[in-house]
Parts: structure tokens; C-alpha cells; sequence
């Protein structure tokens, strides 16, 4: 009887074990995160709209060059500095073939009151499950005193994301292009520092560029 016992508890816990591994693991320091080296093939990941509409990377970006602005939350001010910031260059973006989508851990409901303070006409999509941030490499989980700490300021991670994880973005910006390659990267694991828009356009120009240069002459 012992030993049937002591079986069945062996067989839960490496259950439970293997559950555990299929979790994804993020790093506990900002500093610690390893991003998608540019080249790479854009992950498809599930997403949310602000409306809660279910929907992907992939269908989101549709094919076309794109780029991807992951920001903490719109209880960030720096964040919403560059939301703001990125309104300034969606018009030179998109006459360069380029879309704008910013993705955030960000609850849709949260998505949504971002929009209601701030009216942007870029796309906004809601990653709470943290899906997007393990793919991209630019995830890492809160420490318990910094959880802390932020409630000191009215700031509340899980009711943000609505989820448990205490994983945030190191704020970061990729360039993907029409064949979904990740062609330019800025990640800087202080969230104080974000690159500027002129940086953006440039990037995004020179890589337009050099796709017209490098794709063959119709005819």
C-alpha cells in the first residue's frame, strides 16, 4: 500500500514537473533579457484588439513592412511620452510603406483607457498572457519588492494585465519588413531611454531603401 502511494506521488510530482517546464521562463532582470538577433523571422504570437477581439502578430502586421513598439503599460509615463512621440512620425512612416502597432502587457480594457486619455491612430495590442514578450526575448519577471514598491504609486501590475505574472517589457522597437525579418532593433534595459522617433524614420527609411535597391527590375 506504501508503495502504491509513494508511486502515485512520484507520478503527480512529475506531472507537476513537466507542467512547470512547459511555462515560459523569463529572467529576473531587465538586464538579463536576450532579444531576437535582427535576420530572425518574426514570431506569430496571440494577441488581443482593445476591443478583447482575439487576433495574431501575423494577422495584425498582414504581411506589410511594420514597426513594432513594445512599451510597459499606460500607467507608464515614459511610455506614454512615446506613444505620443510616435504619433508625430506614423504619417512619414506610412508614406515610407510602414505601419505603427505598440503592444503592451497591457489588459485590452487597459488598452482602452490609454485610448480614452490619449486618441492615437496607430494600432494598440494587448499581449497580458506575456506570449509576445517570451518570443521576442524582451521579458522579464518583477522582483517582489519592486511590485512593492510600485503599489506605493498607485501602480498595479496585475490589475494592468489582469494576469499573475509580473513579467514586463524591456521597452523596445523592431523594424520588420514585408518578408517578416526583424531588420532593426533598439532594446535598452533602461526604461528611461527610448529611441527617437527621427532614429525610427531613419532606420525605417534605409531599410526601404535598401529593399528597392536589392529587389530586381520588373521587365
Amino acid at each position: 500500500m506504501f508503495r502504491v502511494c509513494l508511486l502515485s506521488t512520484l507520478f503527480l510530482l512529475a506531472c507537476f514537473g513537466v507542467a512547470a517546464s512547459d511555462a515560459p521562463a523569463f529572467p529576473s532582470t531587465a538586464a538579463d533579457i536576450r532579444p531576437l538577433l535582427l535576420g530572425t523571422a518574426m514570431p506569430d504570437v496571440a494577441l488581443a484588439t482593445p476591443a478583447g477581439k482575439a487576433t495574431s502578430l501575423a494577422e495584425a502586421v498582414g504581411g506589410k513592412p511594420a514597426i513594432l513598439v513594445f512599451y510597459r503599460g499606460g500607467w507608464c509615463p515614459y511610455c506614454n511620452l512615446q506613444l505620443s512621440e510616435l504619433r508625430l512620425i506614423e504619417d512619414e512612416a506610412e508614406t515610407l510603406g510602414y505601419q505603427v502597432i505598440a503592444i503592451s502587457p497591457d489588459s485590452p480594457a487597459s488598452l482602452s483607457a490609454t485610448l480614452g486619455k490619449t486618441p492615437l491612430d496607430y494600432t494598440l495590442l494587448s499581449d497580458a498572457s506575456a506570449a509576445a514578450l517570451h518570443a521576442f526575448g524582451i521579458g522579464f519577471r518583477v522582483d517582489d519588492a519592486t511590485i512593492e514598491k510600485y503599489k506605493g504609486y498607485d501602480i498595479d501590475l496585475e490589475a494592468a494585465s489582469g494576469e499573475s505574472h509580473h513579467v514586463l517589457p524591456v521597452p523596445s522597437v523592431f523594424i520588420v519588413d514585408g518578408d517578416g525579418k526583424l531588420q532593426f532593433s533598439y532594446v535598452h534595459p533602461d526604461y528611461r531611454l527610448r529611441v527617437p522617433g527621427s532614429v525610427i524614420l531613419a532606420a525605417a527609411r534605409a531599410i526601404a531603401e535598401r529593399k528597392q535597391y536589392l529587389s530586381p527590375p520588373r521587365g
